[in-house]
């Protein structure tokens, strides 16, 4: 075997192909989020169906946006690398602060979900503390595959897409056969205007599209990134839009809006209602299970990559840029992001009404920020370099997609409300001291180093010109 050959079997041991990076943007978009979304949204009326379209608009206009971006600018990091080649290295590490935290705060909004369909089975009185206890579980499982390997973790993505995808295909299709009009209720049940329903309901439904990039953080584990990257999260992207409005329609249509309201695992009560019995709602709460565990599976790689790529130019704490294993596992990322997962969990079971939504919130607001920087990253380059490179119809089409991202972008920030913009930007700049420390530690101050300690002056030699200064000695 040649050493280009070993190369190749080297890598071909540690990356992902196409299959297995659309797989993870799937997977990574389809967690349990789709599960639970119909019974958040269910406040709004079926007005959050039209904001679903809108946000999916939005997340098409992204998706094509990561896509032009990976091929431009390849290697693992997605949103970091992009905003770091494009405005520096402060808005590098803004982006990968606040990308950390849209992960593992996200973690924590799939498996408070993902314990909504547990508890089909056991605790069904809801007990606060047995629910906790549930949803460690959950986040710790994922960690311990992340940590086994990367042949384990994609493995695992695989497998839990193809199960999570075979039902909410049958509720797409299937379940519109049996929509009943008097289910959805008033269209917009939220005693706002049109536009402010909209709004809302779209900043909850775009936590259902996070995770679109996850091909373009990952990308340096995909082989032939240049192409694979950008076709996985479009083709990603557009499975997962086809089977959300679709599937949340069957939902609306088969629940009667009275129940979604109260429901905690709202495509079990749909399917029990389309079968007329229990069975069938016991295996979609299977399906939802399995689907919650292969996106937290993702998201616990995508929790470390960020971090990984950050900390390997001095943007991060040096432990994140760790690996242990043949793959180059980041051990501590992935550990550091559970256990922070795990901490905002019980916090939110022990003083939030709404866990839910409080958190979903609060991912997507952390979320966008990265997306926007992605959007004027590229709409930066297109505006200064595209026009010499790009024919002048390749050169609109790709400024109208990228300006249609950015407007999203802000449109998703402000929709997310008050609250949650505050709480969120506390978040995002708790991560000033952390730049600050490792500035310092790195020896930079804005675009220079710092210059290291000069020695003392040494006194003039007897019978020297004492008028000459001495030339001092460098540290």
């Amino acid at each position: 075997m040649s050493g280009a050959d070993g190369a190749d079997g080297a890598d071909r041991n540690k990356s992902f192909g196409l299959p297995t990076a659309t797989a993870l943007v799937i997977g990574s978009i389809i967690g349990t989020g789709v599960f639970a979304l119909p019974s958040a949204l269910a406040p709004y009326g079926p007005i959050a169906l039209v904001a679903f379209v809108v946000v999916t608009v939005g997340a098409l206009a992204l998706a094509v946006t990561f896509g032009a971006l990976s091929r431009r600018v390849p290697g693992s990091g997605g949103p970091y690398v992009y905003a770091r080649e494009a405005f520096g290295e402060f808005a590098g590490f803004l982006t990968a602060w606040s990308y950390w935290i849209t992960a593992w705060a996200g973690n924590a909004a799939i498996v408070v979900a993902w314990v909504g369909y547990v508890e089909v089975f056991v605790n069904k009185s809801h007990h606060t503390w047995a629910s906790i206890l549930i949803a460690l579980v959950g986040l710790w499982l994922p960690a311990a595959v992340n940590l086994s390997g990367l042949r384990n973790i994609g493995t695992f993505q695989m497998v839990t897409t193809v199960l999570k995808f075979v039902p909410l295909v049958f509720m797409a299709t299937i379940g519109l056969f049996f929509i009943k009009a008097p289910n959805f209720g008033a269209f917009n049940a939220s005693h706002q205007s049109a536009i402010g329903a909209i709004s809302a309901a779209s900043a909850i439904a775009l936590f259902s599209y996070i995770g679109l990039e996850t091909a373009s953080v990952a990308a340096g584990r995909v082989r032939d990134p240049h192409r694979n990257v950008s076709r996985a999260t479009v083709y990603g992207t557009l499975a997962c839009a086809v089977i959300y409005i679709l599937g949340t329609l069957a939902v609306f249509g088969t629940v009667s809006h009275a129940s979604l309201l109260g429901s905690t695992a709202p495509f079990t009560d749909s399917v029990n209602n389309i079968v007329g019995g229990q069975w069938a709602g016991d295996v979609m709460a299977v399906a939802a299970i399995i689907s919650g565990l292969g996106a937290l599976n993702g998201w616990t790689l995508i929790c470390a990559e960020m971090p990984y790529a950050a900390a390997r130019d001095g943007l991060f704490p040096a432990a994140f840029a760790r690996t242990r294993g043949r793959g180059g596992i980041p051990a501590f990322g992935i550990v550091a992001a559970t256990v922070l997962a795990s901490a905002i969990t019980v916090v939110s079971y022990t003083r939030f009404t709404n866990v839910f939504t409080e958190i979903v919130l609060l991912s997507v607001l952390t979320a966008v920020i990265p997306y926007l920087f992605s959007a004027a990253a590229q709409l930066y380059w297109l505006l200064v370099r595209g026009q010499a490179v790009l024919s002048p119809r390749r050169f609109a089409r790709d400024v109208t997609v990228t300006v249609l991202a950015l407007a999203f972008s802000y449109w998703s920030i402000q929709g997310s409300g008050y609250q949650t913009v505050y709480y969120g930007l506390f978040a995002i700049l708790l991560g000033l001291p952390v730049y600050i420390w490792l500035g310092r530690a790195n020896g930079r101050y804005g675009t220079e180093a710092i210059p290291g300690p000069v020695a003392p002056a040494e006194p003039p030699a007897p019978g020297s010109d004492s008028d000459t200064p001495p030339v001092p000695h460098a540290a």
